[in-house]
């Protein structure tokens, strides 16, 4: 057997993990890629093993060189299912304060489309609780400045994370979570929207309004050790966090989930009506 560590099994190993980002859609048709020391330095090789993945790639029709400007993805080294007309993949972001039914509408959104769903809480959950614990706080707290200043932001990145990466593989998404900071910033719209738009693909953000006894009877009825504290001080919560006259900067569709509204899947089926207008 060749030594792997031998130049020119390097070179090899090189190419054939870039061949696997060109198939895995982390380096798509047409982008450009790292320059040759930044490469060298990245996967710690000579600029001459670089070089020679680099001639391999060119051989296979997957990378094209351009006269001073540098190496890029061929237009056609898409895998032939990938080249076939698919739709433009979008990530639709749901938020809504706790028990506004914003999960609900994302499970019927997804079940309606096919799109995967991606539901912070389920994502980061056990994590997060076990992270609570560890740092000396309760699986219950959603409240304290350990939550909001140490975990809060690790979950939405987790959540943010696995939107991107479904998206990159050309997939639909469908985000929920209560975005109760992110949607108030036009900023996180826009870096949100630029990095979306940077992987081909649409955005949608849709706030579930809902009014304050059905939020109250949805968080008592599902019994989530989350909501211990909102339960037990309800009307401090509402002081505190909750404005149902609140909408996001952005563009967006007002789905109601009050009492009186029209059922939730109805309003899905609309929704995506108006997606394919």
């Amino acid at each position: 057997m060749s030594d792997p560590n031998t130049a020119d099994a390097r070179y090899r190993q090189i190419a054939h993990q870039l061949e696997n980002d060109i198939e895995a859609g982390r380096l798509r048709p047409g982008q450009r890629i790292a320059s040759t020391r930044e490469l060298a330095a990245q996967f710690e090789v000579s600029v001459g093993a670089i070089n020679d993945a680099m001639e391999l790639l060119i051989s296979k029709g997957l990378v094209v060189s351009r006269s001073r400007s540098g190496r890029y993805v061929a237009l056609d080294a898409a895998p032939i299912d990938r080249i076939r007309e698919r739709p433009k993949p979008r990530a639709v972001l749901v938020g809504g304060y706790a028990g506004s039914g914003k999960t609900e509408f994302g499970r019927i959104f997804a079940r309606e489309t096919g799109w995967a769903m991606l539901d912070k809480d389920t994502l980061t959950r056990s994590v997060v609780d076990a992270a609570l614990v560890e740092l000396g706080s309760s699986m219950q707290d959603r409240d304290s400045d350990i939550y909001r200043n140490s975990i809060r932001p690790a979950e939405y990145e987790c959540l943010q994370a696995a939107m991107l990466e479904n998206i990159a593989c050309g997939v639909s998404v469908v985000c929920t979570a209560p975005y109760l900071r992110e949607f108030k910033q036009r900023s996180w719209f826009e870096r949100t929207s630029a990095r979306l738009e940077a992987l081909g693909a649409d955005m949608s953000v849709i706030w579930i309004e809902c009014d304050i006894d059905s939020m109250h009877t949805y968080v008592k009825r599902r019994g989530a050790i989350r909501d211990t504290w909102k339960l037990g001080h309800w009307a401090d919560y509402l002081a505190r966090d909750v404005d149902v006259t609140f909408r996001p900067p952005w563009p967006h569709t007002v789905i109601s989930n009050n009492q009186d509204s029209e059922p939730l899947q109805a309003q899905a089926k609309s929704f995506l009506r108006t997606l394919s207008e």
